[in-house]
């Protein structure tokens, strides 16, 4: 197993589903829920990161079985809290080395989730295993974004997302490592403040594909978001699906 750090232990894992609350509306599940079981068909989904359920519980729901690999156990014990969540099979490791049993139609990695990987060699060794679950055929789906490098002046590394009366949330990047960080500070009733940081490694378009090659998998398609919106210059988002071979 790859030594990884769970960030989402505790009141992380609790508090996920209020945090990210916009991330479960109907308009954000629907589209992604819609693609991933076109692809699955009549086979199996495994999600890489299943968290507390967004996709694999509404996924499971259209009748396709799915499996899922979490680092933590609260978030997994969150996600077993909601209705057809017991029925889920979730093993708790990391998504670079974790094998189950079984092969898979369609392996997914959503919400920026290969970032959490921080070192190159752990986001290669996540395409090695994505593959090594698909069967002839499978797909191994990717949602992140795009770097924000082109938001960074001269001289500057930080790129504020979130800006309110008591909640503060930007990125740190350093260019020459790839490596970047979240950093959230929540002002308190009482005056004080809780800050959380959470570190990523980012990654290219094009690097995720030289990754996939890696694998044996071939680039299928890529979008701006679920809807096959095209990818563009000016897109921030993407959606990969690499193919193994048949």
């Amino acid at each position: 197993m790859i030594e990884l750090t769970d960030h989402f232990s505790g009141r992380a894992a609790a508090t996920y589903d209020q945090s990210s609350s916009e991330m479960f509306a109907p308009e954000k599940v629907d589209p992604v829920v819609d693609v991933l079981a076109e692809l699955a068909g009549t086979g199996r989904a495994l999600e890489f990161a299943s968290g507390t359920g967004r996709i694999a519980l509404p996924l499971a729901a259209r009748g396709i079985p799915v499996s899922g690999i979490d680092l933590s156990p609260d978030m997994t014990a969150e996600l077993r809290a909601k209705p057809g969540g017991q029925d889920l099979d979730i093993t708790i490791g990391d998504i670079a080395s974790t094998r189950i049993d079984g092969d898979f139609r369609v392996v997914y990695l959503v919400f920026n989730t290969i970032g959490n990987l921080t070192s190159q060699d752990a986001q290669v060794a996540c395409f090695a295993n994505a593959a090594a679950h698909l069967e002839p055929g499978g797909y191994f789906v990717i949602e992140t974004g795009v770097p924000k490098l082109r938001a960074l002046p001269p001289g500057q590394n930080a790129v504020p997302f979130a800006v309110g009366p008591r909640n503060f949330a930007f990125d740190l990047y350093d260019c020459a490592t790839q490596q970047m960080s979240s950093n959230y500070i929540t002002l308190n009733d009482d005056g004080t403040a809780r800050q959380k940081s959470i570190p990523f490694r980012y990654t290219w378009p094009a690097e995720l594909d030289l990754m996939a090659r890696l694998a044996g998998m071939t680039l299928r398609n890529r979008w701006q978001d679920w809807t096959a919106t095209p990818f563009t210059h000016d897109s921030q988002t993407h959606i990969s699906i690499w193919q193994k071979p048949a």
